[in-house]
């Protein structure tokens, strides 16, 4: 008979009756079911984590984000590393209900404080912030402190409404729950998050296989190198050659208007135009011709550089290394076919998965094949580890496209307000892997994070995940299609 656990800070739900210290749990994950209390323990439990989490994320903006800018904004790095903090928070909690680590009433308690945090964070902080330095980048605006912090409020509040107008096409709560509760605010956040999600996860199962398979990599030889590499010095020769014209066209104008100054008076013009050589050259004509080489110019030592590339990565894939990500690429654009597939039938037949993969697998090795194992076990080791590579490669390849964001668009002046950015869309990301990790877990450790979510129509949310996730990925598979195409014509028409 399942065992009814009273929680302090929310309705009382039961969970099934298990030992963890038992004899069939591992070593490793011995956790006694009773936990720890919610006092002074459980919060020093939990926060030594916190500010595990937070050191992780302020090495993150030092020495990944800001390497190349000496200023850092003392804002801006505590504000980042809090909401970095948060984020992984909660995973942690995640990945505690699995284990059963602490009581349930205490990971109640911190499940509710993790997310009031992060929302307050997301919805408060971070846009203000955000705006206050967007307008502090503006050269049209006063920089007064009032006029500043004015605007900024402004700003805020129009954001404030827009975020409550993103919520209103969607069907992502039950009618009953009231304009302030915390679920509109975690339905909006996860409304724009997974619809973050998806578009990065559809562009990611196209583009690994694109940029990891021999098969899609361009054929290059050194004489094609060559080739352009002497084409861009040749236009860098007519470049100099026509701006030297220009150069000397101007410097005899200006010796002859020097001259004629010199000389007054009727017969000092009468000399000079008499003597004067009239000019042969057209300088704006030349100075067209010249706008006109450089811009070949570029293009051609774009050209030689992804020759470069293409070539690097040909010795690349013949490598061990190489040849490992070469399969990986196959076993992904196996993925990426099968995800597109049942994300086309999942929109068809408004199908969504009622039943998580563990449970699934267990199901299918005892009924079908016949398997007899100790399934709670399983079950719990099982989730653990999917759970947590779910996360860990989430986190790692969240933290690296932000990174190469960052590295692309930012500079010295905006680098402040495009990390506060990177912040929001990390923290809405996390948010809203909770919210879509949940269907990855059995029934019986979902039940917290359901009741802590609140009734959220969940369905809407892998119905809409599965939506964009095709759009992003069709979209590209178009773009890489047109650009794999343009390199091959470029070389085969020779411009």
């Amino acid at each position: 008979m399942p065992t009814p656990i009273p929680i302090n800070f929310g309705p009382t739900y039961t969970v099934p009756d298990q030992d963890m210290t038992k004899s069939h749990s591992l070593p490793t994950l011995q956790f006694s079911r009773s936990g720890i209390d919610i006092g002074t323990a459980g919060l020093q439990w939990n926060g030594g984590y916190n500010i595990f989490f937070f050191a992780g994320g302020y090495v993150f903006f030092i020495k990944q984000l800001f390497r190349d800018y000496e200023v850092h904004h003392t804002v801006v790095l505590l504000v980042f590393s809090v909401t970095f903090s948060l984020s992984c928070t909660m995973f942690e909690l995640i990945i505690f209900e699995i284990l059963g680590v602490m009581e349930s009433s205490s990971r109640y308690f911190h499940w509710k404080l993790g997310l009031y945090s992060i929302l307050f964070v997301l919805i408060a902080v971070l846009p203000f912030y955000i705006g206050y330095f967007i307008i502090g980048n503006i050269r049209l605006v006063p920089q007064k402190r009032h006029w500043r912090a004015g605007l900024t409020a402004a700003v805020w509040f129009v954001f404030l409404y827009l975020f409550w107008k993103v919520g209103d096409p969607f069907p992502i709560l039950s009618p009953k729950h009231g304009i302030f509760s915390i679920e509109q605010c975690i339905g909006r956040i996860g409304v724009l998050g997974v619809t973050l999600m998806a578009v990065l996860s559809g562009f990611g199962a196209v583009n690994y296989p694109y940029t990891s398979m021999f098969y899609f990599i361009r054929a290059v030889s050194d004489a094609d190198i060559q080739g352009v590499e002497k084409r861009l010095m040749q236009t860098m020769d007519m470049i100099i050659m026509k701006k030297k014209r220009v150069a000397l066209a101007k410097r005899e104008s200006l010796k002859q208007a020097s001259i004629n100054q010199s000389q007054g008076g009727i017969w000092g013009i009468f000399k000079n135009v008499r003597l004067a050589a009239p000019s042969t050259e057209n300088i704006p004509l030349l100075k067209q011709e010249t706008d006109a080489y450089e811009e070949l110019s570029r293009q051609l030592f774009l050209e030689s550089v992804d020759l470069h590339n293409a070539q690097e990565r040909i010795a690349y894939s013949k490598t061990f290394k190489g040849k490992y990500f070469n399969f990986l690429g196959y076993f992904f654009s196996i993925y990426c076919v099968w995800k597109i597939f049942i994300s086309t039938v999942n929109i068809i037949f408004d199908r969504v998965g009622k039943v998580d993969p563990v449970t699934r697998g267990i199901e299918i090795a005892v009924n079908y094949l016949g398997i007899q194992f100790d399934v709670l076990f399983w079950s719990q080791q099982i989730s653990f580890y999917l759970i947590g590579i779910i996360i860990i490669t989430s986190v790692r390849g969240l933290l690296l496209t932000l990174a190469k964001f960052f590295y692309a668009i930012a500079s010295s002046k905006s680098s402040n307000a495009i990390v506060l950015c990177l912040a929001q869309i990390m923290g809405m990301y996390f948010v809203s892997s909770v919210l879509l990790m949940r269907m990855n877990m059995p029934q019986e450790y979902r039940m917290i994070i359901t009741e802590v979510l609140g009734e959220l129509q969940f369905n809407f949310y892998h119905r809409w995940f599965d939506v964009i996730f095709l759009i992003s990925a069709l979209s590209s598979i178009g773009f890489l299609y047109i650009a794999h195409k343009h390199p091959q014509e470029k070389s085969v028409t020779g411009y």
